[in-house]
C-alpha cells in the first residue's frame, strides 16, 4: 500500500506539472512563434508543423514531454534517435517528439496503478504487486515505441508505394518546362488525395528547396530521413544527372521502369509462395471437410447396422 500511495503521489505531481508546464510555457511559446515569424517571413509554413494539435490532452502530454526533452534527462544521442524515428514515420517538428517522450513517462506511472486497480484481487501477494506494476511500468515505457514502429512501417509502405507514380508525373512536369524544384511541388499537390504520405515527404522536400538548400543534400536528406532504398536511388540519380548534365527526363523514365519491375518482381515472388502458404489451412480446413463428405455415408451406414443387430 505504501507503494501504491508513492504512485498515487507521483501521479498528482506529474498532473501538476503538467499543467504548470502548460501554463507557464504558453506565453514563451507564443513569443517565440512571433519571433520566428519575424526571422523566417515567407516559410512561416514550416513553423506551423511544430503547433501542438489534437485535444487540450493532447497538448497537455506534448508540452510536458518537450520540457522533458529540453530538461538534459536525455542525451542528445537518444534525442536524436527518436527525432529520426519519429520523422521517418511522417512526424515532423516538435510535435511528435514531445508527444512521444510524454507518453513513455506516462505510460510508465500511469499503467501500473491501472493494472493494480484492474487485477487488484488477482496476485495478491508481494511477488504479484512487484509483477503488476514492474509489468505495467515496461509495458508502458515499450508501448508508444512499439506504435511508432508500426506507424513508421505503414507510412514507409505508403511512400514506397506510390514512388513510381510520383516519377511518372514528375516527368510530365519537366516535359513541360517546369524546373525540378517547382516539379516536385507540383507532384506533391497532385498526389496528396492519392497518397497523403509520399506527398508529405514531398512536400518537405520542396520547402527545404524553397529556402535555398542544395539539391542534392536535399535529396540525399530525403533518402536518408525515409530510410527507403528507392529514395536513395532517386537522390542518386537526380545528383548524377545534376552533375553531369544527362537528360533528367531519361534518368526519371529509366528509374521508374526499374522500380515497376522490381515491384513486378516482388509480386510474382510472392505469388509463388502462395501454395506453400495455402498448405497448412488447406490441411485444417479443407480436408476434414473432404473426409465428412466422402466418409460420413458410409459411416452413417455402418452405424445403422450395428444398431439393428
Amino acid at each position: 500500500m505504501v507503494l501504491l500511495a508513492g504512485m498515487v503521489l507521483a501521479l498528482l505531481v506529474l498532473a501538476a506539472g503538467v499543467f504548470y508546464l502548460n501554463h507557464t510555457m504558453t506565453r514563451s511559446q507564443k513569443l517565440g512563434k512571433r519571433i520566428d515569424l519575424a526571422i523566417h517571413g515567407r516559410n512561416a509554413a514550416l513553423l506551423e508543423e511544430a503547433k501542438p494539435e489534437g485535444s487540450a490532452l493532447v497538448r497537455l502530454v506534448s508540452a510536458f514531454g518537450m520540457s522533458v526533452a529540453r530538461s538534459g534527462l536525455l542525451s542528445r544521442k537518444t534525442l536524436a534517435e527518436m527525432t529520426a524515428t519519429l520523422e521517418g514515420a511522417g512526424f515532423r517538428g516538435g510535435r511528435g517528439i514531445g508527444l512521444f517522450v510524454g507518453a513513455k513517462v506516462l505510460g510508465l506511472f500511469l499503467l501500473p496503478v491501472l493494472l493494480y486497480f484492474a487485477f487488484h484481487n488477482i496476485f495478491v501477494s508481494t511477488i504479484g504487486l512487484v509483477l503488476k506494476i514492474g509489468g505495467g511500468a515496461v509495458v508502458g515505457m515499450l508501448l508508444p515505441d512499439m506504435m511508432a514502429k508500426n506507424i513508421r512501417t505503414r507510412h514507409l509502405e505508403q511512400v514506397e508505394r506510390g514512388v513510381p507514380d510520383a516519377l511518372d508525373m514528375l516527368v510530365i512536369c519537366a516535359d513541360a518546362g517546369l524546373a525540378l524544384e517547382a516539379g516536385i511541388a507540383r507532384v506533391a499537390q497532385e498526389i496528396s488525395q492519392l497518397n497523403p504520405d509520399l506527398a508529405q515527404e514531398l512536400t518537405q522536400t520542396s520547402r527545404e528547396l524553397q529556402i535555398g538548400a542544395d539539391m542534392r543534400s536535399v535529396m540525399f536528406s530525403l533518402g536518408q530521413r525515409t530510410g527507403l532504398e528507392v529514395l536513395k536511388r532517386l537522390a542518386t540519380t537526380l545528383s548524377q544527372s545534376l552533375q553531369y548534365g544527362t537528360p533528367l527526363t531519361a534518368a526519371l523514365r529509366t528509374l521508374s521502369a526499374e522500380l515497376r519491375a522490381e515491384a513486378l518482381i516482388r509480386f510474382e515472388d510472392r505469388a509463388g509462395k502462395l501454395p506453400t502458404l495455402m498448405t497448412l489451412p488447406m490441411i485444417v480446413f479443407i480436408l476434414p471437410c473432404v473426409f465428412l463428405i466422402v466418409g460420413g455415408p458410409a459411416v452413417i451406414q455402418v452405424m445403422a447396422v450395428l444398431a439393428h443387430h
